[in-house]
């Protein structure tokens, strides 16, 4: 490659991977994804995310990491201080990196540190808000079917015949971006988007596009079907029993009709690459966050411990730059969002400053059918200890107030049972879940690709799913934890000199204390005067002694004890 290459990445919110036309979806209408699929790129049709919600998402996939290793299990805990990402990475190397204000990613709390992860940010604000929805008081009032089920419908549009949204305002910024820049360095731009995130609601062309009688049949919901407690407490708080199967379809058109106008906002990105002649040598990723119930088990919107596709297996497309081979198409191979975190430094040629996860995709980019890891995993939940981990305190949360939207999820996770901790294991074909209560679930996706039933009393699936829980055993017996690559003192400038003060004559007090604020440390033979060889290699020996001979070479050695 001539340059380092540009790094682009297209992130909707909650976009699931069956919304588009090009992994099977009838009623999707994704052309420009379809074709950039076909020519270009690669896209994963066994890709995960790796938490359900938008936080921890995003902070495992800014970063590499899996969302237990440092905590990142909750929509109010994100990156902080001394934890570097992808963009802050990036930056340190060299690229100029552009985000709109999109955040979910850095602690919003701690001035000047989304600064430090971006060289420019694009906060917006600035267009006229865009009309509402064409219904008057969507929502209707408390007991209305659709007061919890985030359904908007068709949007109003402009003098100008629009629905300017935010979404909109964004991405002519990063197009303007991208026209603009004329700087040597390579750009990396990351443009994230609400939609197609609820509520539902879209304008037209994008809400009438969308043929309902393609729309494929929903998961229901199954007597005795071992279902997650999540998902009962949910839809027993929402109360969407009076919705009809014509409004479940009104639902999941608009939000189809959602990802069609993100469809096309993609391809304006990409226009701007190819007018700019950036194109060719930019490595572009699409993906998005996590996905969305969208009428499966009569939910709308997501669950932070569920983990059915519909909420797990998210839309993943990497065009390569220049130089790097290209099989353009769709493949099988499991992959995993921290993938991306690996697949970009790959491409960037830098370096990570700290251990991750994740694996680069370069191999699959080349060859579709070469399969690089045979798992993937999600996890979500809490402990029953853990307050801070739910919606409801962080909201700080009122029993009596239902007004709000949320009010059915965060009332929901105060039941620590239907919140409980839970980890998925997929490998494609087979899923396995385990729960901190027990109440595990295995799904055959090949007989249930809906995940209707849980099997896992199913005697056949057994042997099948102790495999899965002992390679989930192992997986997080290798991702437990993370080790920093710096190292600490063991001991402080004032231990020191007061381990040397007693040897150090007064004229020379100011030097050594001045070698050990240094750091002078240095592994020396020192005499003897009856230690053991053991005892001189001890770390206070040379610590103490190197700093004084360093300085005071012709100083008589004195025996001390350390």
């Amino acid at each position: 490659m001539d340059r380092r290459p540009d790094i682009i990445i297209f992130n909707p919110d909650q976009m699931r991977a069956d919304a588009l036309g090009h992994l099977g979806n009838p009623a999707a209408i994704t052309p420009n994804l379809d074709r950039f699929a076909q020519r270009d790129a690669v896209s994963f049709r066994n890709a995960f995310c790796q938490n359900p919600v938008c936080v921890p998402s995003r902070c495992s996939f800014a970063t590499g990491l899996y969302p237990h290793v440092r905590g990142h299990r909750t929509m109010q805990y994100l990156l902080r201080e001394g934890e570097p990402s992808l963009f802050s990475e990036l930056k340190d190397a060299g690229y100029y990196v552009w985000m709109n204000a999109r955040n979910d990613l850095v602690a919003g709390q701690i001035p000047g540190l989304l600064e430090q992860h971006a060289s420019e940010i694009f906060y917006g604000g600035d267009a006229p808000a865009a009309p509402g929805p064409e219904q008057p008081d969507p929502r209707g009032k408390p007991g209305d079917k659709n007061y919890y089920s985030f359904y908007r419908g068709k949007l109003k549009k402009d003098r100008d015949g629009r629905n300017y949204s935010s979404d909109d305002e964004a991405v002519d910024g990063a197009a303007k971006r991208i026209l603009s820049f004329h700087s040597d360095r390579p750009l990396c731009l990351f443009l994230g988007l609400m939609a197609p995130h609820p509520p539902y609601a879209v304008e037209d062309p994008y809400f009438s596009a969308v043929d309902r009688t393609k729309l494929p049949p929903r998961a229901r919901v199954l007597p005795e079907a071992g279902k997650p407690p999540m998902e009962e407490r949910l839809r027993e708080y929402m109360a969407l029993g009076r919705y009809t199967e014509r409004d479940w379809t009104e639902l999941r058109a608009c939000y189809l009709g959602m990802c069609i106008k993100v469809d096309e906002q993609f391809q304006k990105i990409c226009d701007a690459l190819k007018a700019a002649g950036r194109y060719d040598n930019a490595a572009i990723f699409f993906f998005s966050d996590h996905g969305d119930y969208t009428g499966d088990f009569d939910l709308p919107e997501k669950a932070q411990n569920t983990f059915e596709n519909c909420l797990t297996n998210v839309p993943l497309l990497i065009k390569p730059p220049k130089g790097v081979p290209v099989d353009p198409g769709v493949t099988e191979s499991v992959a995993e969002l921290v993938d991306f975190y690996a697949t970009a430094m790959d491409f960037a040629q830098v370096s990570s400053s700290h251990d991750s996860f994740g694996k680069s995709l370069r191999t699959i980019l080349a060859d579709r059918s070469i399969q690089i890891k045979q798992y993937a995993f999600c996890e979500g939940g809490r402990m029953p200890y853990e307050r801070q981990c739910d919606e409801y305190h962080a909201y700080g949360g009122d029993p009596s107030d239902r007004t709000r939207e949320y009010w059915p999820r965060q009332q929901a996770q105060l039941d620590s049972d239907a919140h409980e901790k839970g980890t998925m294991i997929c490998d494609g074909h087979y899923k396995y879940v385990l729960r901190t209560g027990g109440r595990d679930e295995f799904y055959n996706l090949k007989e249930d690709p809906k995940e209707e039933r849980n099997q896992i009393d199913r005697l056949e699936y057994r042997p099948i799913a102790e495999k899965m829980r002992s390679a989930m055993l192992l997986w997080y017996q290798s991702t437990c934890d993370l080790v920093p690559r710096n190292y600490d003192k063991r001991f402080s400038d004032e231990m020191i000199w007061h381990r040397v003060k007693n040897i150090c004559p007064p004229q020379h007090e100011q030097a050594v204390k001045e070698k050990i604020k240094e750091g002078a440390v240095l592994w020396r033979s020192l005499p003897s005067a009856g230690h053991s060889a053991a005892d001189r290699r001890r770390p206070c020996f040379p610590v103490i002694y190197v700093c004084v001979f360093t300085v005071i070479p012709d100083l008589h050695y004195r025996r001390k004890s350390c």
